[in-house]
């Protein structure tokens, strides 16, 4: 976490993370809105926010849309999926919320003063969280009065199913607040990377995007179509990735002496060019190529059946993992 020394403890305190009973989603597009939906499973009041006045309608049909799937992985108690209410006034969005989760278009002024707005309406001690996905907060929180308490949790697409959540704080971040965040994310089930360092994108998302623009180079120099590219991961190290990531596979691949053996036996392959991470120009018909690739490759499925084959896979995933971790821990 990138904080400076002289970074109060928000006062008041925060509440404690088991008396949490409302939140406040700030923005209610796919993200938020998933959210939300996340946040109703787990028994918690939804106060949200969205300018837009298709907003209600949406939110409401994605979290129907999700609910089945939320339920297959298990309600808390009291879930309600109307316990939700729809707001176009801000302050009354934040009005009585104990944690606010903005989750707003990423366009850095727009962050910026929205966040502003957040710290000027919650209450004392309520600590905000961020959901961008690759600002850093330091310079997301410069126009707010309180910036102690503003953190990045940065989550994951479906964040009703996708378990990670990165947690960061900017350089006037409360070490205490990014606790807080951590400790609350990890309460409602989230598995929390704590980061100690601002990075642009932070992990995961520096990860894929390494592999997306490789993707991109091959289709645009035709070596690979969409679909082989989405296969070659799906039914290759896709596979191996859920239960032990990139570096414990190849630590494997190392066989008995392990990444020991791995980087001295395969080192010289890091200067082979089997990757180039400057993304290449998205040209028209690199966009066409993708677009067309990815339309062949659904065969006819539309998004929504796509989603719901997708969150099947998830669910089905997550719950051999557990099983396999819960074998491994007894």
């Amino acid at each position: 976490m990138t904080t400076a020394s002289a970074a109060p403890t928000p006062d008041p305190q925060p509440p404690e993370v088991a008396e949490v009973t409302t939140i406040a989603c700030v923005g209610i597009g796919t993200i938020g809105g998933g959210w939300a939906a996340y946040f109703l499973s787990r028994g918690y009041r939804v106060q949200a926010w969205d300018p837009s006045p298709e907003a209600g309608d949406r939110v409401r049909a994605l979290i129907d849309a999700a609910w089945p799937a939320l339920t297959q992985l298990g309600l808390a108690e009291g879930a309600d999926p109307h316990a939700i209410s729809i707001h176009t006034d801000l302050a009354e969005a934040l009005d009585g919320a104990q944690f606010v989760q903005e989750s707003a278009p990423e366009v850095l002024e727009m962050k910026q003063q929205l966040l502003a707005d957040i710290d000027a309406h919650a209450a004392p001690g309520v600590i905000i969280a961020s959901s961008t996905s690759g600002y850093s907060m330091t310079e997301m929180a410069v126009d707010a009065a309180t910036p102690e308490r503003l953190v990045v949790g940065h989550p994951f697409n479906p964040p009703y199913l996708i378990p990670l959540v990165e947690v960061v704080g900017g350089e006037q971040t409360s070490p205490a607040a990014v606790d807080w965040v951590s400790a609350w994310y990890e309460h409602l089930g989230k598995s929390v990377i704590t980061m100690d360092h601002e990075v642009p994108g932070f992990i995961a998302n520096r990860l894929q995007e390494a592999l997306w623009r490789e993707a991109l180079h091959m289709v645009d120099n035709g070596e690979a179509t969409v679909e082989q590219i989405d296969r070659s991961i799906t039914d290759g190290p896709g596979l191996r990735w859920p239960l032990q990531g990139p570096m414990l596979t190849f630590h494997l691949a190392g066989g008995p002496g392990g990444m020991a053996h791995m980087l001295d036996h395969f080192g010289p392959s890091l200067k082979s060019p089997w990757t180039r991470l400057e993304a290449p120009e998205l040209t028209e018909e690199l966009r066409g190529a993708v677009v067309a690739g990815c339309d062949d490759e659904a065969d006819g499925r539309t998004v929504p059946e796509l989603v719901a084959q997708r969150d099947q896979a998830i669910i089905a995933v997550r719950q051999v993992i557990e099983q396999l971790r819960r074998g491994s821990a007894a």
